[in-house]
């Protein structure tokens, strides 16, 4: 139980309300710390003379009366009521019981950049890193020999010491705050010739050190490495963490999406009209994937293949992988070649162009042909249709409605262990 109230007024806990009155009329106000002295009295009294907010302190202490605390009918917490009734600002004592003691040092987070190559295969990372680590010779003390830290004389060896604002003319407030002479350890070397040589009297020195880490197969774009315990050392808290965030690069040929890949190959006319059996990618570990269409299949501009068990491996379970598709995309003969061939055997051999629309409109204009980058117009601003254009190129990876992706599945079961789901890890820059 937390008596450090009723010690400044000199009662025991289970003192009455009249006593704790009395007590507080028997103190001295001009005593030779009265400045200090009678404005904690006074917020001792504040609190323990309602009872309410004693019963608060009796329960939880300090703590208790904290901010977002709230006693028994919904009763504001104690910091708020302090700065009401002294006219705002300044509170007699730290609600939040002083700076909190570290359980641990402070982590060290690392970003790091990783290939799609990298994810697939697995990696093993060696680097030389720099940390702070406990001064060997002092160990940990700051001090030279066999000197040690004296009691900080600022804060009597708390760590923290009470400051004074004023509230108004004539009413004045205090606050505790940490130590500015030992820095909140409540001890410090006076003598600048007994501070450790090898430290400087900063009880921790710099030290240089290999670390490797181990990118396993299928980690996730943002995944975190964690090495417990390798990073800034402190006396008398445990060392912190040192922790990689995995940062997937851009890839040239593969955008991920979960466990899935997607690529866009081009293929020839010829190949989209008769079928094609070839290597249509190099995978990230270096392998040919090669692929044979069915016979007579022809191949639309923009159809899509999935071969399945060809995508990423799956973290912690890399011998099941997802899928990968691929985008084919048809690959128009060009100028040479139309040149060097018979145009009238060739238009015998393929299907006959279209007619005019019938019936013909009423009006038609004659208007000159223009070559356009369709990429132009997608960059610029269309705000009475946010989504212009955006069906045409319904293939981009990852994006488009949920409900898109899940008609697809819902054509084949084996396909839901490998649910693409959400954004896309990768996207292409």
């Amino acid at each position: 139980m937390d008596t450090e109230l009723y010690d400044l007024l000199g009662v025991s806990p289970s003192a009455s309300e009249n006593e704790i009155k009395k007590a507080y009329r028997k103190k001295n106000p001009n005593d030779p710390q009265a400045a200090q002295k009678f404005q904690e009295m006074a917020a001792a009294y504040e609190i323990l003379s309602d009872p309410e907010t004693r019963a608060l302190y009796d329960e939880s202490g300090m703590a208790g009366l904290g901010p977002g605390s709230r006693g028994p009918g919904g009763m504001p917490d104690a910091a708020d009521m302090f700065a009401q009734f002294f006219g705002g600002g300044a509170t007699f004592f730290d609600f939040s019981g002083g700076e909190p003691r570290r359980r641990k040092g402070q982590d060290t987070e690392v970003p790091y950049n990783v290939t799609l190559e990298d994810l697939y295969n697995g990696k093993s990372v060696k680097m030389n890193m720099e940390r702070e680590v406990i001064c060997n010779t002092c160990q940990g003390s700051g001090a030279r020999g066999n000197a040690k830290p004296k009691e900080c004389v600022n804060c009597e060896g708390k760590g923290w010491t009470f400051i004074q604002t004023q509230i108004s003319a004539s009413r004045y407030g205090t606050a505790r705050t940490k130590c500015a002479e030992c820095n909140g350890q409540g001890s410090k070397l006076k003598e600048k010739d007994r501070r450790c040589k090898k430290c400087k009297g900063e009880k921790t020195v710099q030290e240089k050190t290999r670390q490797e880490i181990f990118i396993e197969k299928g980690m996730p774009d943002g995944h975190r490495i964690v090495l417990a315990g390798a990073g800034d050392q402190q006396p008398g808290v445990p060392a912190g963490d040192v922790v990689f965030r995995l940062k997937t690069i851009h890839h040239d040929s593969f955008e991920r999406s979960g466990s899935n890949l997607l690529t866009h190959v081009k293929i020839t006319l010829s190949e989209a009209l008769l079928g094609f059996s070839r290597i249509l990618v190099k995978h990230l570990d270096g392998r040919g994937i090669n692929v044979s269409s069915p016979p007579g299949k022809i191949v639309q501009p923009g159809d899509s293949i999935k071969l399945r068990g060809e995508g990423m491996p799956t973290y912690k379970n890399p011998e099941q992988k997802g899928d990968l598709f691929i985008v084919l995309n048809i690959e128009m003969p060009d100028v040479q070649w139309l040149r060097s061939v018979d145009k009238p055997a060739l238009e015998q051999l393929l299907p006959p162009k279209k007619p005019n629309m019938d019936p013909m409109p009423e009006v038609v204009d004659e208007v000159p042909y223009e070559e356009g980058d369709i990429v132009d117009v997608r960059a610029r601003s269309f705000p009475a249709s946010s989504d212009f254009f955006d069906q045409g190129f319904a293939s981009q990876f990852g994006e488009g409605d949920e409900d898109d992706w899940e008609d697809d599945n819902d054509d084949d079961d084996d396909y839901d262990d490998h649910d693409m789901g959400g954004e896309p890890e990768c996207r292409p820059q």
